[in-house]
């Protein structure tokens, strides 16, 4: 399977012309081979001093089918044990580079990419993805997801120049990884309600057709539930494209809103370890458990606005000693103020949200049911109980509150603070 990105570079009914960078992407058996051949004979070979960055668990999946091009390859093995996109990685990856580095091969999963695209980006050197499991969206994103100084950002970073997916490398992930990718997919029904929401009260960007994108990605999962979990090989290239499709969505958009709301707002919260202890989970299984979590709220929502019972009020700041418990515990509330200064709801009226309450419950209404959510995760093993991450009870209403404050976007856990239901 081959991705032609001329196919979403083009002028919009959106007003805007979408920027892709990647050249190429290959998702079949055999991608590998193609791969060499560019290094040989094709675009890539002008790089003469490639560093190759890969961690202990994939260099051991990719060693024999990947030995000439790590042969010809500076290479640097990460431990995987605690590996995380951080400042401390970076250090690593920077202290090991030669200067005369000209190109970056990420051979990984999502902390290697994250880690890739951010200092290829540093240092304005291209880089090329080999994913070796199906088990995030960040392949062809423009975005990299760092803990720095304790505190999640988003940082701008660089798209690949070519993704080579080689299913006989990814479809032999453990099944863990796959399901964590089913995961990040099925949480964008919240990013897309979110980013929705965002558009009606603020006039935020939207764009239909990454919307469009989105919702493949979503409907090309959801069709191929059984088989992937049969780890059939060709729904697992299924899976790795709508992966794909999800991250070209946030290159068309230049950011991560058409894949990032309220359920990743809450997984960042939960990497920053200010409402719980360290969390033995993979970030897509994090984003199932919050999820379902943001899911339920919802509904829960849903419910009061057609009862009736959702009241309006004027935004107050009533989690000032919450914020300085937790973030201010961990010597990070400075650097949250400032990520969140201005308010964004201070924009937002009473009387706009009032009137958007209605369009808002169709929006959750098209939301999967909850026990609908949890037959789709079930079916492949994602997790979609907080206890199953590690994270205790008592930490989940802290979750809801604190989570809006990871990132100023505007999402329907953050207009939370302005109802009473």
């Amino acid at each position: 399977m081959r991705v032609d990105a001329d196919d979403f570079a083009r002028p919009c009914s959106c007003g805007r012309e979408h920027h892709i960078d990647v050249r190429e992407i290959v998702i079949e058996s055999g991608a590998i081979g193609k791969l060499e051949k560019e290094m040989s004979d094709g675009d890539l070979k002008e790089y003469i001093s490639p560093l190759l960055i890969c961690d202990t668990n994939s260099y051991k999946a990719t060693e024999e089918l990947m030995e000439d091009i790590y042969d010809r390859c500076q290479v640097l093995i990460l431990d995987a044990e605690g590996l995380e996109a951080d400042e401390r990685a970076v250090e690593i990856v920077e202290n090991y580079m030669e200067e005369d580095i000209d190109l970056v091969l990420a051979v990984g999963a999502g902390t290697i990419h994250d880690l890739s695209r951010f200092v290829a980006h540093q240092y304005r050197i291209p880089f090329v993805s080999v994913p070796t499991a199906a088990s995030s969206d960040g392949f062809t994103s423009t975005v990299a997801d760092m803990t720095w100084n304790g505190v999640k950002k988003v940082f701008q970073a660089s798209a690949p120049l070519f993704v080579f997916a080689d299913t006989d490398i990814f479809a032999e992930a453990p099944a863990r990884l796959t399901a964590a990718g089913v995961s990040d997919i099925l949480g964008k029904y919240i990013a897309l309600a979110d980013w929705k929401i965002a558009s009606i009260l603020m006039n935020e960007y939207y764009c239909t057709e990454v919307v469009n994108l989105e919702t493949k990605a979503i409907r090309t999962v959801k069709d191929n539930l059984k088989e992937i979990a049969a780890g059939e090989k060709d729904a697992c290239e299924k899976l790795m494209y709508a992966l794909i499709l999800s991250g070209l969505a946030m290159q068309m958009t230049g950011n991560s809103r058409p894949a990032s709301g309220a359920e990743h707002h809450m997984v960042h919260l939960w990497d920053m370890e200010v409402v719980n202890g360290h969390l033995n989970a993979l970030h897509g299984e994090k984003v199932s458990a919050a999820t379902m979590l943001v899911l339920l709220e919802y509904k829960k929502l849903a419910d009061a606005i057609r009862r009736g019972t959702c009241r309006v009020h004027a935004f107050a700041d009533g989690d000032r000693e919450l914020l300085q418990e937790t973030f201010g515990r961990k010597g990070i509330l400075g650097a949250l103020e400032k990520e969140n200064t201005p308010e964004l709801l201070d924009d937002v009226s009473i009387e706009t949200l009032s009137g958007a309450l209605p369009e808002i419950l169709k929006i959750i209404d098209f939301l999967p049911a909850v026990t609908d959510m949890q037959e789709m995760m079930s079916i492949v093993g994602c997790i979609s109980r907080v206890r199953d991450i590690g994270l205790p009870g008592k930490a989940i209403e802290e979750s809801l509150r604190l989570a809006p404050y990871t990132r100023r976007r505007l999402s329907l856990l953050r207009l939370r603070k302005m109802l009473t239901y």
